[in-house]
């Protein structure tokens, strides 16, 4: 089914006039779609996460009267789940709201493995939550959309939320959004200065590109993985779990690879980093104002100084860089330094056509991470 279809049919018989969301790979053509018709505006806003999401729909609810529609990653309904039992479900405010969930981890397909317990789930998830569902499959037909419509557009009357689960490839579109940013620093040629400079260092990489950069920048230097734990999921939670490695093992230097994106999804924890404050940590956000792994959407990132939001939460050390140089530079520093540091590397966007994944399991990089961590 095209996007067009999709949104149009959202729009004329739901009356649909608002979108919020994190955006996701399956759901490219529909926020493509939504992009080419309201761009980042009062119509459309990407969320920080999709509880955040959840709750700017409420808002909108509140003020209108009209339905929302939230967009996310199945990896999102966690996020989401508080916000929806506690103040959108109908035992509480019956707030109305269309969910568009990308189905990752479906079963009997072939998906990453932070994906297939998710995918698993789904359906038992939006059951336990009484969201009734309906899955986008790639045969759908529009009529079959525009009468699952009329049967979601009285659910939505009584103050009920419902959701559509979209299959891989279910959605498809012939609009092509083009993102970029200003800055032109590849983001791999940052992480080959980091993996230079921090030696041997333990260091925990966030979920999407920049971890599967980082392991085949050590594949292709004949280096070891065990000085690395891929946070291959739970985006936005790498930084705490460096923080958590930081404070038990304080003799050693132990740096955090972070995204934009996940560090806006739980920034929260960058102020619990400050407060704890320890000496033997390296924050390190690389941003290119973007949801690259998933599309490109664009975060908010490009509004924020990040250097003060670290400042503010009790980071001791500001460090910036926007070329390979500068990276090396700041990460010399960094590494010579006894405070808590902060550094924000600008990148472009964009990552190799051939880039691989990790050929370990997520079992076998922890075990091997546990080992070297233990022997230090």
């Amino acid at each position: 089914m095209k996007a067009q279809e999709f949104v149009d049919t959202l729009e004329g018989i739901l009356e649909i006039e608002f979108y919020a969301g994190v955006p996701d790979s399956l759901l490219s053509p529909l926020t493509g779609e939504i992009m080419n018709r309201y761009g980042i505006s009062e119509k459309h806003i990407v969320a920080a996460n999709e509880g955040n999401a959840a709750g700017l729909a409420a808002g909108y609810h509140l003020a209108t009267g009209k339905i929302p529609c939230v967009y996310m990653q199945n990896s999102g309904e966690g996020n989401m789940l508080n916000p929806y039992a506690s103040l959108l479900a109908p035992e509480v405010y019956k707030i109305p709201c269309v969910f568009v969930i990308g189905w990752r981890g479906e079963p009997g397909t072939k998906d990453e493995p932070q994906h297939v317990f998710q995918g698993e789930i789904t359906q038992t998830l939006m059951e336990l939550l009484t969201i009734q569902t309906v899955v986008i499959t790639e045969d759908m037909k529009a009529e079959d959309l525009q009468e699952s419509c009329q049967v979601f557009k009285r659910l939505l009357s009584e103050g009920k939320c419902v959701a559509f689960l979209v299959e891989k490839g279910a959605l498809t579109s012939d609009v092509k959004v083009k993102y970029a940013n200003s800055y032109t620093m590849k983001r791999e040629d940052a992480l080959r200065e980091i993996v230079k400079g921090t030696g041997e260092d333990i260091l925990v990489s966030t979920t999407g590109k920049a971890s599967r950069e980082l392991f085949e920048i050590r594949e292709q230097n004949g280096q070891s993985h065990q000085y690395d734990f891929l946070t291959v999921g739970s985006m936005g939670h790498s930084s705490s779990i460096a923080l958590s490695i930081a404070l038990a093992k304080k003799e050693q230097k132990v740096w955090c690879i972070d995204g934009d994106g996940a560090m806006l999804m739980h920034m929260g924890a960058m102020a619990v980093i400050g407060a704890n404050a320890p000496r033997n940590f390296v924050h390190i956000l690389i941003n290119n104002e973007s949801h690259e792994t998933v599309g490109g959407m664009p975060t908010v990132a490009g509004s924020i100084d990040f250097a003060k939001v670290a400042e503010g939460c009790g980071y001791q050390r500001i460090l910036k860089a926007s070329t390979p140089e500068e990276v090396a530079r700041v990460v010399e520093e960094a590494k010579g330094a006894d405070e808590l540091t902060f550094i924000e590397i600008k990148a472009a966007l964009g990552a190799r056509s051939d880039l691989g994944r990790p050929t370990t399991t997520a079992e076998e990089n922890k075990k091997s991470f546990m080992q070297y961590v233990k022997e230090m």
